[in-house]
């Protein structure tokens, strides 16, 4: 580690539709720096896009739009095949619909990130990774793309010319690969505080994560996940935040 170290905090938040709500939006938008906002597939509405827009706006917190499959019912975890046309056209829905509710808060939408299915979809197919960098293209801004490094999603977002934030997760297992184990498997969250913290810190440090059958993968990432939607995520959130500080790692949006 040199004395320049720094990574950025990002969380899902507004996940949340009507009267329900899912994440605690005000108390994590005091925790990290970047803010990756459901835009309605998955979650959200647009009285709680507005809502989020105006806290981090407030806070100084990156806004992100965080597009997905329309899939509501499964909280877009669902695989699902989408026409590259059809999934470029609702990308572009998605990031224009909070950037509505961003500019009015002062701010503005400064990066984008797939969500669930649609996350771990674009690692690896080349045709749904174009259709997402079709989707940010169709918007007419050249919004950088958050996700795993290696991906097919960043392969085709930087031949595009579009840049590319490497991500990493604080609270999730990994294969040897480098790709995130499936949720449906056990193990798949870490859930110890102590671990996500340590985990947390060698990944801001090193780039090294200790993947599930034990041995070390690079993970070198710009940006660090925290999930949102987790039991006790904000304490989480600070407990991580605390951790990283402590280690001489700075706590900043990506540039």
């Amino acid at each position: 580690m040199t004395s320049g170290t720094s990574i950025d905090l990002n969380a899902d938040l507004g996940e949340g539709f009507g009267r329900w709500r899912l994440t605690d939006d005000e108390q994590l938008l005091s925790v990290v720096t970047s803010a990756n906002v459901a835009c309605g597939f998955h979650a959200g509405d647009a009285v709680t896009m507005r809502r989020v827009c105006a806290l981090a706006a407030e806070r100084g917190v990156r806004i992100g739009a965080q597009v997905s499959y329309r899939d509501l019912a499964g909280f877009g975890r669902r695989a699902m095949d989408v026409p590259a046309d059809e999934l470029a056209a609702e990308v572009a829905y998605q990031i224009g619909a909070l950037a509505v509710f961003a500019r009015a808060a002062g701010a503005q939408v400064a990066y984008v990130k797939p969500h669930g299915a649609l996350y771990n979809r674009v690692v690896h197919d080349e045709e749904q990774a174009r259709a997402v960098v079709d989707g940010v293209l169709l918007t007419g801004e050249r919004l950088p793309l958050l996700g795993l490094p290696g991906s097919r999603l960043h392969e085709t977002a930087g031949r595009a010319g579009l840049p590319v934030v490497t991500e990493a997760f604080a609270d999730r297992a990994y294969t040897a690969a480098g790709t995130l184990v499936p949720r449906g498997e056990e193990g798949a969250v870490v859930t110890d505080p102590a671990a996500v913290v340590e985990r947390s810190v060698a990944m801001a440090r090193t780039g090294v994560v200790t993947a599930r059958n034990g041995r070390p993968v690079p993970v070198r990432a710009r940006s660090l996940c925290l999930h949102g939607d987790t039991p006790g995520a904000v304490d989480l959130a600070r407990r991580v935040r605390s951790g990283l500080e402590a280690a001489g790692v700075r706590v900043e949006a990506f540039a």
